[in-house]
């Protein structure tokens, strides 16, 4: 089993700024869904805004396409369930103003057991199970190259890669590909599924479980998100530097049973 190694927050890299507080932006709102990001901020940085004197009210949006319409239209002020690949699709599709203020926890995707309980039981011809939506699709084929499963295509981008970039098969493994959210009620049904963070989360799968997870790139660690035209506005910042305090950060440290991968900040 492999543990999560968590990024060391180093105090000299937290901010040291006192919270401004925008008195004529007092009440924040933001899209809130059931998975672990929404829960995060409403247990570990709420609390350090409404202490600056802001109110926050959280709006049900489980659908991520949903909350971020809303917060193109101004409906909300900010969410904290994208990483910055499916952010940028969302702007290049949606005509979206959208922009990403900084990273956050993030729970990363990993190999879980499904009738097979370890790696080294792996054998000719097994069937693994993966997500079908692209971007995470992607992420379970570079775990797959991880582990020395599968080649894939170096001449194409690892965020962009699907199973028609697998050039090398040594095991001959068969990947059926399904909605994230199926995955784990089936996981018996293959020898190995590959589950992304909000699901593992969502279907309490024990995080000590994961067989192998994802070094997350860049471009796959959740961010706070605003509309473009807000990015400077006192709240913002207030809401960016509580995730960056010390505060946030003991919390955090205090809160961490493996699940989370949390970035440093500079």
């Amino acid at each position: 089993m492999k543990k999560l190694v968590i990024a060391t927050l180093l105090s000299s890299a937290l901010i040291s700024s006192a919270f401004a507080f925008d008195k004529d932006h007092s009440t924040l709102t933001f899209s809130k869904s059931q998975g672990p990001y929404s829960e995060l901020f409403i247990s570990g940085v709420q609390p350090i805004l409404e202490k600056q004197g802001y109110t926050v009210k959280g709006i049900d949006l489980s659908d991520l396409l949903q909350a971020d319409l809303a917060l193109n239209e101004g409906e909300v002020d900010f969410n904290v369930e994208q990483h910055t690949a499916y952010l940028e699709n969302f702007n290049k599709t949606q005509d979206g103003h959208l922009v990403p203020l900084t990273p956050i926890p993030t729970v990363p995707a990993g190999i879980y057991p499904g009738a097979k309980k370890d790696l080294t039981e792996i054998k000719d011809g097994d069937t693994i199970a993966v997500p079908n939506d692209a971007s995470n699709t992607a992420r379970a084929y570079n775990i797959l190259q991880k582990i020395g499963w599968i080649k894939l295509d170096p001449k194409v981008e690892p965020s962009k890669v699907t199973k028609l970039d697998i050039v090398e098969n040594p095991f001959n493994l068969e990947f059926v590909e399904m909605k994230s959210l199926n995955i784990p009620a089936v996981a018996s049904d293959f020898a190995y599924v590959v589950i992304t963070g909000s699901v593992v989360y969502n279907a309490k799968v024990p995080p000590e479980s994961v067989l192998a997870q994802e070094d997350i790139a860049p471009h796959l660690l959740l961010q706070l998100v605003v509309q473009e035209k807000n990015k400077d506005a006192v709240w913002a910042k207030d809401i960016k530097d509580a995730y960056q305090s010390e505060e946030f950060a003991k919390y955090i440290k205090e809160n961490n049973t493996g699940l989370w991968y949390v970035p440093e900040y500079k």
